[in-house]
This record gives structure tokens, C-alpha cells and sequence, in this order.
């Protein structure tokens, strides 16, 4: 069994961007030359999640939408009495969401379901600088 790490980079736009990671971590196993396996993604930070989502146009309108009913901006949250940073909703949506997946693989392909693709969600209020790290495990 062999396990490599690597790791993805990318720049959010702030607060609800969806970004399909879906090509760049299937790149990264035909890089890593595993067959078979799992990978495991995880988001550094305490604002960003990852999930799985039909990657299309009512959806990224609907998930966003969801969430704000979750932990809506207009109320007030603890954490923003000690930090006054404006991001504590993006805290509880981050928690709730979760930061990392594990996917199996198959013949160097992910397997995934047919409209289902892997995101990272951003949830910070502002754009960021993202560290992806990903753990192949596998032979």
C-alpha cells in the first residue's frame, strides 16, 4: 500500500463561491500513479467545507440559499463579540458542512455518481487563498 500527499491551491471569490474541484483531484491521482484506493480531501481553515453536489445552476443558487436560512447574517453570534471579524455565521455553516471528504477510486477514476461532483464551498466573507491537502492511499 503506498500513500502520498498533495495538495491543491485555489482563490475563492468570498462568501457562497462554489468551486468544482472535481478534474484538478482526479488529475492528482493519475499523478500520484495509484490505481486503486481512496483519497481523502481536507480544507486548512476554519471557514471553507467540502461536499458533494450536482454542480449545476439551481443548485449553486439553492445551497447558498439553504444555508443562510441555517445561520442567517441578520442575527448575532458569539463570536463576533470576541473577534467583531463579521464571519460568525460563516463559522456555523462551515461546522455544519464539514471540512474534508473521502472518495474511493477505482482504475485511476473517482467514483462518483453521474451528476454528483466534489466542491469546495467558501463561506468566509471575504475571498481567500485556499489550501487543498489530499491524501491518496492505495496501490
Amino acid at each position: 500500500m503506498t500513500i502520498i500527499t498533495k495538495s491543491i491551491e485555489i482563490k475563492s471569490k468570498g462568501e457562497n463561491d462554489i468551486i468544482d474541484l472535481s478534474d484538478k483531484i482526479s488529475d492528482k491521482i493519475t499523478e500520484s500513479g495509484i490505481s486503486n484506493g481512496i483519497i481523502t480531501v481536507f480544507v486548512t481553515g476554519s471557514t471553507g467545507a467540502l461536499t458533494t453536489i450536482e454542480y449545476e445552476s439551481g443548485l449553486l443558487k439553492d445551497f447558498p440559499e439553504m444555508l443562510s436560512r441555517i445561520a442567517p447574517e441578520e442575527i448575532n453570534y458569539e463570536h463576533e463579540k470576541r473577534w467583531h471579524d463579521g464571519n460568525g455565521r460563516s463559522h456555523v455553516k462551515a461546522s455544519l458542512i464539514g471540512p474534508s471528504l473521502t472518495i474511493p477510486f477505482k482504475d485511476g477514476s473517482l467514483l462518483l455518481g453521474t451528476w454528483q461532483q466534489i466542491v469546495f464551498v467558501e463561506l468566509d466573507t471575504r475571498g481567500r487563498n485556499r489550501n487543498l491537502i489530499l491524501q491518496i492511499i492505495g496501490e
